[in-house]
């Protein structure tokens, strides 16, 4: 069963860099798909970037290309987000997902989601 927990989540300034981790502690085996999405308040949920797991090709939103980087370890079976440059408009409570199928923007093709970790930017 997949199992995702983020963390790396705070409160920065403008300008400032994060690194969000996201871990399947379930430990699967198989070989999924991994997005971060994010949600500000009284917005809805938007997607990030993405990777996929069998070939790492990855995806991204057009507002953080160039600032954001999404990464994985397979061994470690952990996806990260490095953000970089971080603006006010960046801020949102930010979630990884997985599911079995290709990387996609749509947040209801992903079967799997971690709790949530929050991120404040301020200027």
């Amino acid at each position: 069963q997949v199992k995702l927990v983020e963390s790396g989540g705070g409160s920065v300034q403008a300008g400032d860099s994060l690194k969000l981790s996201c871990t399947d502690v379930g430990r699967t085996r198989g070989r999924y798909a991994m997005g971060w999405f994010r949600q500000a308040p009284g917005k809805v949920r938007e997607f990030v970037a993405a990777i996929n797991w069998s070939d790492g090709t990855t995806y991204y939103t057009h507002s953080v290309k160039g600032r954001f980087t999404i990464a994985r370890e397979n061994g470690k079976n952990t996806v990260y987000l490095q953000m970089n440059n971080l603006k006010d408009d960046d801020t949102a409570d930010y979630y990884c997902a997985a599911d079995s199928k290709g990387a996609t923007m749509l947040p209801s093709a992903y079967a799997y989601w971690g709790q949530g970790t929050q991120v404040t930017v301020s200027s």
